[in-house]
Parts: structure tokens; C-alpha cells; sequence
């Protein structure tokens, strides 16, 4: 059931650091109440000779660039050939990996980031998993609160599927790209290989291998 929205149909494990984390865990929005625990066991077992410790329960690989206004709070992992841009703030509880790039004032707060993710000109990603070569165009953002506080819900395939959790933002598979200016509303899941149209507001889970243009307007790619 539901199995579209299992962690083993979005991401491409072998390209995160993170793969332990999915391990037991079908469903992404099951593993975000997991990510600090998880990089503050990862962390004590990375190699000093691969990363610095520059505080308590930061890491950062010595072959990321790490601009110095650039703001990483604990715990974090920054993975190896990663870029962090001046005035990113990284939040906590924040997995980067390998290749990435965060951008001039970009923030991340409880997040995994796979191999090879952009999010490099003003945007906001809190609660939520970036699948692998996945890219937020400038300006698009997370969403990861409803207005009325209440639990946030999936919408899928006209069922509404309870998440139990107060905060979630988007879910992006693999090879996702987001248009500029786009909102992902609490409880967005995106497919693989799918596209969304600049300056869109998205809900619910959007298929694999589509081009959403709007509520309601969704094809497929040819």
C-alpha cells in the first residue's frame, strides 16, 4: 500500500551518507523525528583525517568550501566537495552530502540532503528530504507548518494519509526540479524525474516522471 511514497521508490541510497537512517523506516516523513539522533551517532565514527570538527558535534568535510559568514549550528554534517555560500544558515539537525551546493542565504533545519543537491539562491528547506541531483530553483521554499497548527496530512490518490506530525515540508525524489518562487505546502511529495513549473504552490504527492503546471494540471513527460 501506498507505495509510491516508500523511501525505496524515491531515493537512489547508495547517494547519501544517510542510507542507515531509512533502514527500518518505509515512508520519508517517518525518518525526519530520526535525523538528530542519527548524525550524532554518525558523526563519532567519521574520520578525522576526512573531517574537521570545528564545535561540538559539527562536521564538516576538509574538502567542502564553507564560506566564513556562513552560520552552521549543531549537530550537522557537511559532506565532502560540498559548497556553503556566505549567509546560509544551517540550522541543526541538518545531513548534507557529497557535491552539494546551499546557497547565499539559504537556511536548513532538520533536513537530509542527498549527493549532488541544490539549494543555491534564497531558499528555505525545514523538515523535509531531498532526493539525489534534486534542485530548488531561487526563491522556492518549504512550507513546513500548517496555518491552523494541526497535524500535517499527505493527500494522495484521493485518500488522506496521517502523518502524526506537526512539522513536514516536501519530500523531492530523485532529479526533481522545482521552479523560481514555488511554495511546497506541508506534506508535498515529489516524484522522481518531475518538474514544477516556476512560481507554483504544490500539495499532496505529485507523480514521478511529470510536469506539474498547477492544481489540477499535471502530465506526464513524453
Amino acid at each position: 500500500m501506498y507505495d509510491q511514497l516508500k523511501n525505496k521508490n524515491l531515493f537512489k541510497m547508495e547517494e547519501t551518507m544517510a542510507a542507515g537512517i531509512f533502514e527500518d523506516v518505509d515512508f520519508p516523513w517517518d525518518v525526519l523525528p530520526l535525523i538528530k539522533d542519527f548524525i550524532l551517532k554518525l558523526g563519532a565514527t567519521l574520520s578525522e583525517e576526512e573531517y574537521d570538527q570545528p564545535e561540538e558535534h559539527v562536521w564538516i568535510a576538509k574538502s567542502a568550501k564553507v564560506y566564513p559568514t556562513a552560520t552552521i549550528l549543531a549537530p550537522a554534517i557537511i559532506g565532502s566537495k560540498t559548497e556553503v555560500r556566505p549567509g546560509a544558515f544551517i540550522r541543526g539537525n541538518a545531513i548534507v552530502g557529497e557535491n552539494c551546493v546551499v546557497g547565499n542565504s539559504t537556511e536548513l533545519k532538520n533536513v537530509i540532503l542527498f549527493n549532488n543537491v541544490q539549494v543555491p539562491h534564497y531558499n528555505y528547506v525545514g523538515d523535509s528530504i531531498l532526493g539525489y541531483k534534486s534542485h530548488m530553483g531561487a526563491g522556492s521554499i518549504t512550507s513546513n507548518v500548517k496555518s491552523d497548527k494541526t497535524n500535517v496530512t499527505i493527500r494522495y490518490q484521493g485518500e488522506t494519509i496521517e502523518t502524526g506530525l506537526k512539522k513536514m515540508g516536501a519530500i523531492l525524489g530523485n532529479y526533481v526540479e522545482v521552479g523560481c518562487g514555488t511554495v511546497m505546502n506541508p506534506g508535498t511529495i515529489i516524484g522522481s524525474n518531475t518538474n514544477v513549473y516556476p512560481l507554483s504552490m504544490t500539495r499532496g504527492y505529485i507523480p514521478k516522471g511529470s510536469i506539474y503546471k498547477r492544481q489540477g494540471e499535471v502530465v506526464a513527460k513524453e
